[in-house]
């Protein structure tokens, strides 16, 4: 099991912007990851994803507004959020996909 630790969430006011880090071990940066998020009494879904090539997809409900990018050299994935919305209120997890390995997850609260 290997260990991925996500940070960055807070508060913001609707229309504003956050980093997500999820820093992981450097034997796996280089494998797909993903986002996930999962709101109060809803199923864990799917956010973005970036493959081992780089390539990326995201949800519809995000898609422009969403950005995964992966920086090998400090074994970190980060989801740049912009334009929030009070529905994107969520605990964000990333998620080793090969591994299947989560880290413990990270609050975003959208609201004025």
């Amino acid at each position: 099991q290997v260990q991925l630790v996500e940070s960055g969430g807070g508060l913001v006011q609707p229309g504003g912007s956050l980093r997500l880090s999820c820093a992981v071990p450097g034997s796996i940066v280089r494998d797909s990851m993903g986002w996930y998020r999962q709101a109060p009494g809803k199923q864990r879904e799917l956010v973005a994803v970036i493959s081992s090539g780089g390539s990326t997809n995201y949800a519809d409900s995000v898609k422009g507004r969403f950005t995964i990018s992966r920086d090998n050299a400090n074994a970190t994935v980060y989801l740049q959020m912009n334009s929030l919305k009070p529905e994107d209120t969520a605990v964000y997890y990333c998620q080793a996909r090969r591994t299947g390995s989560w880290g413990q997850g990270t609050q975003v609260t959208v609201s004025s």
